[in-house]
């Protein structure tokens, strides 16, 4: 490719940026359209967002804007993440809603990831390879996944954010520019701001500039101010808080100024990017947080604290296990196909532009998905695009020699790769994160509850909770440690006293201890084993109430019931499971005259005699419930009893269609008994809302 050879205009490659960026945008609202006017998925008039993690942000957006969640230690302000700084300016000075900009913000911001990949297509005179790469790498299956309408999340800036770092680095290899870096400074700079999960990213992404340098220009003196300008960026000044971005940038620009001085000598500037160098490696801790991001997401088992063992979060979050390869393909480039044409272009791209080693962490930590979980093959996305496209440029400049014809064949071969991932996007009909009943008891819960009061729930639930009912959880998306002990042993115990009596305990001792690690303050150099048996007999003294509690038990916790109650089911001492735990849910297939139930995973129920035939046993069942709501949020309750000595209690909610197989000790744990049978310690609890979709206690 002739760096020479382009044709476009400023207009005219403007022209394109906006094609490119509109394609991103129409594409992202096909789920719009798709979802737009059901009532189960509006609240206040708009679509609600469809990830967790949204809720987050929105409620320091609600906080910055209306004085809420005051009393939540875990809310944070428009100056501690760049998605609730722009958040609150654009409700605060546009017309929109909260609600309408968290929707579309996702969108807005995330298809920019077209303007730097067609700059860095154009800084090699080929304005026209980006413009097709921007096609395809801003809709990519990952990329639209995690960017995609709703998705109200930092990673809207995880792609986009360093292919613009990437762009400026390009740059300054090409021109060897001071200036070149120092925009790429103030990138780098301001990346953590708005997504700070990609430290590491740049770290690594400043090191491979380094080493590329190195390689390819070390006998120039321009060379070295462009690497202490770089590292001297790379520096974490988080110790210039609250300020430490602008101050960090200033510095940046004075720094800037110095190195434009003609009379620094070579030598002097090789000794300041030295020095430079070794803050960068001393401050940054590189190494350890690039080791830290590895190991945190390939930990398993149990984590380890002290003399106790408490359950491992990571194995259990579906994005942080390990993913087959046509996964990491599908989700990279849309195919397996598309894949192995993205990283042959990539290989042939780095021969013949070896600036492109700068981009090797962002498809590095792509391929790390395969160990690490999904989640990373959202960076790898706009590389891998212009490397496929790359491929098809080469390949038809060797074979085609009319241009028209050319750009044909690349336009057809990109809209290949394309297809396969509007299909998924097409197909991909997530729903929203929370439906409008469910909303609805948490608003009615907001009603009866104060700022300072606690509801206990899964960490899939928190931030929801805190947007919609101003209170606060123990446990929370970015917040689920040992502490989901507590929480789980809740929700699975048969004893409403324990409980009732650990939830209180947990409560109080979190905000008496500064918002600690409750598990560190009551159990670290103690018999935990002890302490949950004199909860239980209800010996236990008890801090005096400061606040009301609440317990959240949801029609959506069914599925995942296993999952909350692993870090429960263990005894802290040992690191060993309590007892085996059996909790199934059933769909059934079909049913006969003479009372047999036959399941869609091909077990069999005969309801006559209370057996379940399993495909080399059968077991028998010690009673058979059958649930049906009715109205008020009562629970109509039809019990049939089998076998005194049978394993098993089968549970059929009839509003649901569902049936739920689980051993005799977990139909009495509180969780089953409090929201599917809706029976509860009235002495204890007080039912505050209850639904179909959810059921809310009060602790008296």
């Amino acid at each position: 490719m002739n760096q020479l050879s382009d044709r476009f205009s400023t207009k005219q490659l403007i022209g394109l940026m906006a094609l490119a960026y509109a394609f991103s945008f129409l594409i992202r609202m096909i789920w719009v359209y798709q979802f737009y006017g059901n009532p189960q998925f509006m609240w206040n008039d708009q679509l609600m967002i469809n990830t967790n993690d949204g809720y987050f942000f929105a409620s320091g957006v609600q906080e910055a804007l209306s004085g809420l969640h005051q009393d939540n230690p875990r809310v944070f302000g428009m100056w501690d993440y760049g998605v609730i700084f722009l958040t609150t300016l654009f409700v605060k000075f546009t017309p929109f809603s909260l609600e309408t900009v968290t929707l579309y913000m996702p969108a807005v911001i995330s298809s920019l990831v077209v303007i730097p990949m067609i700059l860095i297509a154009r800084l090699y005179g080929q304005t026209l390879w980006g413009f097709f790469a921007a096609l395809l790498g801003s809709i990519t299956w990952s990329y639209y996944n995690r960017t995609m309408v709703g998705y109200y999340d930092t990673d809207m800036f995880s792609a986009m954010a360093p292919m613009l770092i990437l762009f400026f680095l390009l740059k300054s290899t090409l021109d060897l520019e001071l200036k070149s870096m120092l925009y790429g400074g103030i990138a780098i700079i301001l990346y953590p701001f708005f997504y700070d999960q990609g430290e590491s990213i740049i770290y690594a992404m400043g090191l491979m500039y380094g080493l590329y340098m190195m390689l390819f220009h070390r006998e120039k003196k321009e060379s070295y101010g462009l690497l202490a300008l770089l590292f001297f960026a790379l520096i974490p000044m988080k110790f210039l808080a609250p300020w430490g971005y602008l101050l960090h940038i200033g510095l940046l620009i004075g720094f800037y100024m110095l190195l434009r001085q003609n009379h620094l000598d070579e030598r002097r500037v090789m000794m300041t990017a030295g020095v430079m160098f070794g803050l960068f490696l001393l401050f940054g801790n590189v190494f350890g947080l690039i080791w830290h991001k590895i190991v945190s997401y390939t930990i398993e088992g149990t984590a380890n604290a002290g003399e106790l063992h408490y359950y491992a979060v990571n194995q259990t979050v579906r994005e942080a296990g390990h993913i087959p390869f046509s996964t990491f393909a599908h989700r990279t480039a849309g195919s397996i196909i598309g894949v192995w044409i993205a990283l042959i272009g990539y290989l042939l791209l780095v021969i013949k532009r070896p600036a492109f080693l700068i981009a090797l962490p962002l498809m590095g930590i792509g391929i790390f998905s395969l160990w690490g979980g999904l989640r990373f093959t959202v960076y790898a996305v706009p590389v891998a695009a212009l490397g496929a496209v790359y491929l098809f440029w080469v390949v038809s400049e060797k074979f085609i020699e009319k241009a028209p014809l050319r750009y044909g064949v690349v336009a057809l071969l990109t809209a290949l790769m394309i297809v396969p991932n509007i299909q998924h996007i097409i197909n991909y009909k997530i729903s929203t994160v929370f439906n409008h009943t469910e909303v609805e008891n948490l608003v009615k819960l907001n009603e009866q509850a104060s700022g300072k009061d606690y509801t206990i729930a899964w960490w899939d639930y928190g931030y929801p909770l805190w947007y919609y009912s101003d209170t606060s959880t123990l446990i929370d998306g970015g917040k689920h440690n040992n502490d989901n002990f507590i929480v789980s042993k809740i929700m699975q115990t048969t004893s409403p006293k324990l409980a009732a009596n650990l939830s209180r305990l947990a409560v109080e001792t979190y905000v008496s201890n500064g918002y600690k690690t409750i598990t560190k303050t009551l159990f670290e150099g103690k018999d935990p084993n002890a302490l949950l048996d004199s909860l239980a007999d209800g010996s236990y003294p008890l801090p005096a109430k400061s606040r009301d509690v609440f317990l959240y038990m949801p029609y959506r916790m069914l599925d995942i019931f296993p999952t909350v109650a692993l870090f429960g089911n263990l005894d802290l001492t040992t690191g060993k499971r309590l007892r085996p735990f059996k909790f199934y849910t059933l769909r059934a297939v079909s049913s006969s005259k003479d009372g047999r139930i036959t399941f869609s995973n091909g077990l069999i129920f005969d309801a006559k005699k209370g057996l379940l035939r399993l495909p080399r046993s059968t077991q028998k069942i010690k009673r058979f419930v059958v649930t049906q709501n009715r109205k008020g949020g009562k629970i109509k309750l039809e019990s049939q009893f089998y076998h005194s000595d049978g394993e098993y209690v089968m549970v059929y909610m009839k509003s649901y269609g569902k049936f739920v197989l689980m051993d005799s000790e977990t139909f009495h744990s509180m969780y089953v008994q409090m929201f599917i049978l809706g029976r509860y310690d009235t002495s204890l609890f007080e039912l505050v809302e209850a639904s179909p979709y959810s059921r809310i206690y009060k602790l008296k």
